[in-house]
């Protein structure tokens, strides 16, 4: 017997799956806010060597702010005022000869920085100078965040499926909103480091057990409306966070504000089920039966379960020991779990690489950082409603596959769009941002509907780790501009398009059962 057999009799898709989905929806509005946070509270102001050492009390005094830039900084070939060195000490012939000859001896900026606070009233960068030589700190905050989360996935992935999906979730609410707000009041630049790891660490449980709570819940038939809502909540976030960053410009109050959602995720968590699979999974048959009651009779079918005994839940699953831990050996111990695990996690990678690279390059375009945002995020809505036609018209699979290539192909060629075409350029970006999110919202749900219910939370936990490893490469990745100015286009685009060539080694799950043991993995090959 199946477990979708008892969905059919309760209604796989009514009022109480709509319920998990609306708060699953709320506690995931805050997810994308951290996840991109870094564009922002690291956000780069316009800033010049602090000048003031070279006031000789004489002629500097007496110049406008426009003069002592001009005698005091150096100009770069592009014209605009050098960002990271100074003068030794006045040039004031320049005040005389207007042309670009600035060749008297420079040093790196002696007394710190001054930074333009027309944007952005205070950020990580004016408030511990992470420019010039510290301008991989800088990159590092994000890195390090998602190294939080990378780890966060594989201990919540594994936790979760030992001990529930629900429990899991409100442990993921209360630490990761605790951390959040510490991390608002940090005093050192090592302080906010090491609470912005841990404020990833656990708030990505949110990720993982909110996506496999709310597929385990439905219907087959429905499976893809969930996992485009779930994705959809990600695109609201984002869409709410450039608005929530254009009123809050102040890096501190900004991370309270994106935080405060989980407030009222931690007061809905009280009508959130634990999953029926993973309990008839586990051996916990009356629980499951309690949870399966409640659903039927919130969708007005509790007549059709009424003899639901405990014993007919025993037979779901008959081919394999209840009641033993599985842990993430087992997504390697048996060869066709250990070729799906390979596969999976790198396309994982592959995605969240290029997805992330995009998204944190929206500077590199010298438009308004907030419209930038903005039109990033917007573009995922008509993505993702689109997603939802192609996951049923052709599949999971070609889907990603489609999705990565076309995001390869706009990385592709913005490499040769000339540098001064910033509209030009950021229209390119945005497409493949929006094809890049329909590859990220599909593999989501692709993945779950590859791996067994006993092990579905530590294969996501697992595939998320491998997610966010690509999610921490991504801001080193465009710190390569150093090296070549388009060297970080020709990895994401390389990226984009290994991903698609591994996506397309997976098998189909459009309209197929949920697996639920390993076995079935093995024997359907």
């Amino acid at each position: 017997m199946k477990f979708e057999n008892i969905l059919a009799e309760i209604n796989g898709f009514g009022r109480f799956q709509v319920m998990i989905i609306v708060i699953n929806f709320i506690s995931r509005f805050t997810l994308p806010c951290h996840f991109m946070l870094n564009n922002f509270i690291a956000a780069v102001p316009a800033h010049h060597c602090d000048i003031s050492s070279l006031d000789d009390g004489g002629i500097f005094m007496n110049l406008s702010h426009a003069e002592r830039l001009l005698v005091s900084i150096p100009v770069k070939q592009d014209g605009t005022p050098s960002s990271c060195y100074m003068f030794t000490e006045p040039q004031y012939h320049l005040l005389l000869n207007l042309s670009n000859i600035t060749d008297g001896p420079t040093v790196p900026c002696q007394n710190g920085w001054m930074y333009d606070n027309t944007t952005f009233k205070s950020t990580l960068t004016s408030q511990w100078d992470l420019v010039c030589d510290k301008r991989g700190k800088n990159k590092a905050t994000a890195t390090i965040f998602f190294v939080g989360v990378m780890f966060g996935a594989m201990s919540f992935g594994s936790l979760s499926d030992r001990y529930g999906r629900r429990i899991m979730l409100l442990v993921s609410y209360v630490s990761g909103m605790l951390f959040a707000i510490a991390s608002a009041f940090s005093t050192t630049y090592m302080m906010l480091t090491v609470l912005r790891f841990f404020t990833g660490f656990c708030i990505t449980g949110i990720v993982i057990a909110s996506q496999v709570l709310s597929v385990e819940w439905v219907d087959i038939e429905h499976r893809k409306v969930v996992g485009v809502i779930d994705s959809l909540s990600w695109t609201f976030g984002n869409i709410g966070f450039a608005a929530i960053a254009y009123f809050v410009n102040d890096w501190r109050w900004l991370i309270v504000s994106v935080t405060s959602p989980l407030i009222l995720a931690i007061i809905m968590w009280r009508w959130l089920p634990e999953s029926a699979r993973w309990l008839i999974a586990n051996g916990k048959f009356e629980q499951a039966q309690m949870y399966l009651k409640k659903c039927a009779k919130m969708n007005g079918t509790q007549e059709s379960i009424i003899a639901l005994k405990t014993e007919t839940l025993s037979t779901i699953i008959v081919t394999e020991k209840r009641n033993r831990s599985y842990s993430y050996l087992d997504l390697v111990r048996t060869p066709e779990m250990r070729k799906l695990a390979l596969h999976t996690g790198l396309l994982w990678y592959c995605i969240a690489n290029a997805y992330y690279g995009i998204s944190f390059n929206i500077a590199s375009f010298r438009l308004n950082l907030y419209l930038t945002q903005f039109t990033y995020a917007l573009i995922e809505l008509p993505s993702k409603t689109l997603s939802y036609y192609f996951l049923d018209k052709v599949g999971r699979r070609s889907t990603v596959v489609g999705a990565l290539l076309v995001t390869g192909a706009c990385l592709g060629i913005n490499i040769l769009i000339p540098k001064d075409m910033s509209v030009a350029r950021t229209v390119v970006a945005v497409i493949g941002k929006g094809f890049s999110s329909i590859s990220f919202a599909t593999v989501v749900l692709y993945s779950s509907e590859l791996y067994p219910t006993v092990v579905r939370q530590n294969g996501m936990g697992y595939n998320s780790f491998m997610a966010r490893f690509g999610v921490a490469v991504a801001p080193l990745i465009l710190l390569l501009d150093d090296v070549w100015k388009d060297l970080p286009q020709a990895v994401l685009c390389c990226t984009a398009f290994l991903g698609a060539m591994v996506a397309r080694t997976l098998a189909e799950t459009r309209n197929r059962c949920l697996p639920e043991t390993i076995e079935e993995i093995e024997q359907k090959q």
